[in-house]
């Protein structure tokens, strides 16, 4: 393949290239028919294909044009779902589809943290935590691309808004950065190696992503050793000669006639290499033999199917989030009189708006599929509850309480209006509307079997209404078929399974970015740093409404018999589950590392592994994760690496976040990988805190104690109070005046950092021998 592609780029003129490296329209690029390359056909795919009937034409505003394809449940909901196998199960469906349309990219999946929940694209992202975007992640892109449909990661990097985003400069420190908004990117290409990746169109401290060297080259390109084709989103370029140089090789749309001159001639008076272009044409030349090697393979597209894994999805994705004296299910046979209540029941909403907005082929309808369910055994009434606007409706809460009251049970399905979530602009509040929690609040006072069903593509604030109903399902947006799945989950023919993949505050302002989200005078400064959704509510010890991980199911689950074994190099952590309930059901068991002696700050624990799994009632399964270094380590930006500090880690495993219920302390002892780790203004504390250093450190101060008057004990906690966050140096300029007389301060400390460094090395070589 390489040989053909050299050989293509050999007989392809200037201009030729340059083409190559312009989008030809709004959704493909440029053939170069002579040679026999042709357009490679990209469109819109995160939870579905929106692909449009004419190239030229974006499609966003008037979708009516649009094809027809499956709308499988949104980024938010799939990422409730925590099953990595029903993500890549997702991707393969959609690698058929995109064959059967011609599809040769899909521009997704989107793996952006969930920063506030007022994020206008947050229903297309799947988490607020790193370690599980990245799994569901990897795991969509691999289904994708094994039917030979190429997948765009996106958006790369730090677009957690709407607000100005073409213009707005996320304001990141390093740390902050690789740990929470580059991880999930980094498990992505290390697992799945997307054929794309998408750049955003915000600036990155200072600097758009677009043409952003350290993001485009220095990390995705040499240090994640990323050789795949890097794209712009659509205009997202500023400076094509300087994107081009950093790695970005794609610009689209197109074609981009004035950006195409500016190269060629760059080139031609030499202010620009021809192999930083060739590089980035051998890289097209690739995608393009991916996409096209197995044309003929085309698999025929079930459609039925492709719905009934629709349906699957959206079971998964539901999240049960309280269920107070067991009102769900319901039972049909003791039911004589139910009230469904809401226009969402009949009019539901599915899927947000912008890019990502697809035209069903079919489309499940919430009331219509309670219809089926009850099959008759139960009297239904419906009332439309509420209008279009947010404004308080009497006559419509009255008729809605009317029939509440007369019933045996009232289905509420309320949720966030039409319009409020989507790609363009960002959320102003996260409460229901007024008529909503009006209506919540009226029906519950006469209705105690009072089941409240939101439709929300993020996090919803619930306070004024919660304590007043005894169950709370959020059915998300779950693509066209949330109405069967919904209508099974209430009536017992489908378990819930889904956990809450982002925290739910009590109120909006107490979310880690309340008080910067959307920034101002172009910067938009991420001022939480790592404490980004549950690691802020753990740190600051303030109780959410619910917690990340959170979820019931109709059956109960039962943890037991942790153990814990290994080293530095691998720790291997198992235990049994059991399903102790009556019914079938899945569980997602959730891994949380904690690190008790790190030297820099860091969250109380951290997600870093996962696993969901179904058991039949009284069925004992046993559970084994293996964590690496990786999964101990944080990023120092220091000494620009990723490191773990010897020390002890406590690992939880649990149902959610908060429901913990094992837990084992175990100590690693970590080799110090950082080169030249001490200098001359090193704390005392950092000396203290490694164990091979506290070696030299002890022998130092025998000699030190053996010439002065005032002894210096690291067993004395008022000089540890006093001496632990000055620099080491201090004490011996404090302590040593008369046993340092040959030698200054700083150089016996230069000493102590040599015989510490030889002393590692010597038992590093040690540890490689044995």
């Amino acid at each position: 393949m390489k040989r053909n592609v050299d050989q293509l780029l050999s007989q392809m003129t200037l201009e030729e290239k340059v083409a190559l490296v312009s989008g030809a329209d709004m959704w493909k690029t440029r053939a170069i028919e002579r040679l026999g390359v042709d357009s490679i056909y990209m469109y819109d795919g995160t939870n579905g294909i929106r692909k449009t009937q004419d190239t030229n034409e974006l499609g966003i505003f008037e979708d009516a044009g649009n094809i027809p394809a499956t709308c499988f449940p949104t980024g938010s909901a799939l990422g409730s779902s925590w099953n990595v196998e029903l993500l890549e199960e997702i991707g393969i469906a959609l690698g058929i589809e995109g064959k059967h349309l011609d599809v040769n990219l899909l521009l997704g999946p989107g793996i952006n943290m969930k920063r506030s929940p007022l994020g206008g694209r947050n229903f297309e992202y799947y988490s607020e935590d790193p370690c599980l975007s990245g799994e569901l992640g990897a795991a969509f892109v691999n289904g994708l691309q094994s039917e030979g449909v190429g997948a765009s990661l996106k958006h790369f990097a730090c677009n957690n808004q709407e607000t100005e985003k073409m213009a707005m400069s996320s304001e990141v420190d390093e740390r902050t950065l690789r740990e929470i908004y580059l991880n999930a990117f980094e498990r992505v290409v290390a697992k799945a190696n997307p054929w794309t990746i998408m750049c955003s169109y915000n600036l990155l401290n200072g600097q758009y992503t677009s043409e952003n060297e350290h993001l485009e080259r220095e990390i995705l390109r040499e240090e994640w050793g990323y050789e795949g084709v890097v794209m712009s989103d659509w205009t997202a370029v500023h400076n094509r000669i300087k994107a081009l140089q950093v790695g970005l090789d794609l610009e689209m749309p197109g074609p981009a006639l004035y950006n195409n001159s500016q190269l060629i001639k760059a080139i031609e008076s030499g202010d620009l290499d021809i192999e930083t272009l060739n590089q980035s044409v051998r890289r097209m030349l690739l995608l393009h033999e991916k996409v096209k090697s197995d044309q003929q393979a085309v698999k025929p597209c079930d459609w039925d199917a492709h719905h009934e894994l629709a349906y699957r999805a959206a079971i998964e994705c539901i999240v049960l989030l309280k269920n107070d004296r067991q009102v769900l299910p319901l039972q049909p046979k003791s039911l004589s009189k139910l009230a469904v209540i809401g226009q969402l029941a009949k009019a539901p909403r599915y899927q947000g708006g912008g890019s990502a907005r697809v035209i069903p082929r079919r489309l499940d309808i919430p009331y219509e599929e309670i219809v089926r369910v009850n099959a008759d055994r139960a009297t239904l009434s419906f009332a439309p509850g509420y209008g279009n606007i947010d404004g308080i409706d009497e006559a419509l809460i009255a008729e809605s309480v009317a029939i509440a009251a007369q019933s045996d049970a009232a289905l509420l399905f309320v949720g966030m209006p039409e319009g409020t979530e989507s790609e363009g602009f960002d959320g102003v509040k996260i409460d229901l509307p007024l008529q909503q929690v009006k209506l919540i609040q009226a029906v519950a006072a006469v209705q105690p079997n009072c089941i409240v069903i939101l439709s929300n593509g993020s996090a919803i604030a619930m306070e004024p209404w919660l304590h007043d109903v005894p169950a709370v399902v959020d059915m998300w947006l779950t693509g066209q078929a949330g109405g069967s799945a919904i209508a099974d989950v209430l009536f017992g023919l489908g378990n819930p399974s889904g956990k809450l993949s982002e925290t739910f505050p009590v109120k909006l302002s107490d979310n880690p970015s309340y008080l910067s989200f959307g920034g101002e005078g172009g910067k938009a400064v991420y001022a939480e740093g790592l404490f980004v959704g549950y690691r802020y509510y753990d740190k600051k010890e303030l109780a959410p409404q619910f917690p990340f991980g959170h979820g019931l199911s109709y059956t109960t689950f039962e943890y037991s018999q942790l153990s814990v074994s290994g080293d530095a190099q691998e720790v291997s952590v198992t235990f049994r589950l059991r399903n102790t309930g009556s019914m079938k059901g899945q569980e997602v068991v959730q891994l949380y590392v904690r690190d008790e002696q790190c030297r820099w700050i860091r969250p109380m624990k951290e997600l870093k592994a996962f696993r969901k799994l179904q058991l039949q009632p009284g069925e004992e399964a046993e559970i084994t994760f293996s964590l690496e270094p990786r999964d101990f380590s944080y990023y120092d930006p220091e000494y620009k690496k990723w490191v773990a500090d010897t020390g002890y880690f406590e690992i939880f495993i649990g149902s959610s976040s908060q429901d913990l219920r094992l837990s084992h302390r175990i100590h690693l002892d970590f080799p110090d990988v950082r080169s030249n780790g001490y200098h001359e203004y090193s704390l005392l504390k950092e000396w203290i805190d490694n164990p091979q250093a506290l070696k030299v450190l002890n022998r130092a101060l025998m000699e030190l104690n053996r010439s002065s008057k005032d002894q210096v004990s690291l067993d004395e906690p008022m000089l540890i109070s006093f001496f632990g966050d000055a620099p080491l140096i201090k004490l011996f300029q404090m302590y040593g005046q008369d046993w340092l007389i040959n030698q200054s301060p700083e150089q016996y400390v230069r000493q102590m950092i040599q015989e510490y460094e030889l002393h590692s090395i010597n038992r590093l070589n040690t540890k490689t021998r044995a």
